[in-house]
């Protein structure tokens, strides 16, 4: 196959799903790509995960040949609905805290980048194999059920925003 028939193949299949049928649920790496969206209100929009019932930012593996952007906007389109504008770098996440076990057993290596962004548009339509639902929180307001591999990135998020409210008096 040529590397074009691959992307294509995979973009069909999934990567992650076919590399499955080789390793089973052993550990693969992974590139993950996430995103806090923010409404008018300065409040983030979270989704109760499917596989684990927790409050969590859109995001998921980037698939062969696209870009960070591309693979945040496609994910938030398909989780969501929602179609992402401008994005900007929130963090990049890395380390042994990135090793994830799916409650299926399958065990992913998933550092990433995450961004942020106010520009999007669109009705939220909750994917049913992934999302129980969406909602936006405020920063005061956050659910304590989060999902442990977005924790830090929602609880840095409402960090922020305090840090700068205090700032404005």
């Amino acid at each position: 196959m040529t590397i074009d028939e691959y992307i294509e193949y995979y973009k069909q299949n999934g990567y992650i799903k076919e590399m499955r049928k080789y390793v089973g649920h052993a550990p693969i790496l992974t590139c993950a790509c996430g995103v806090i969206i923010e409404n008018d209100d300065g409040e983030i929009l979270l989704q109760k995960r499917q596989d684990n019932g927790r409050w969590a930012i859109i995001g998921g593996s980037m698939e062969m040949g696209e870009s960070f952007e591309d693979a945040v906007k496609r994910e938030a389109k398909e989780e969501s609905g929602l179609t992402l504008g401008k994005l900007d770098l929130f963090k990049l996440v890395s380390g042994r805290e990135r090793i994830i076990e799916y409650p299926n057993g399958d065990i992913c290596f998933g550092p990433g980048i995450i961004f942020i962004t106010k520009d999007f548009v669109g009705e939220i339509v909750n994917d049913p194999e992934e999302v129980m639902e969406h909602r936006f929180f405020k920063h005061t307001e956050l659910p304590s059920d989060l999902n442990k591999f977005d924790a830090d990135i929602i609880l840095e998020w409402a960090d922020r925003k305090r840090r700068y409210r205090s700032l404005l008096g």
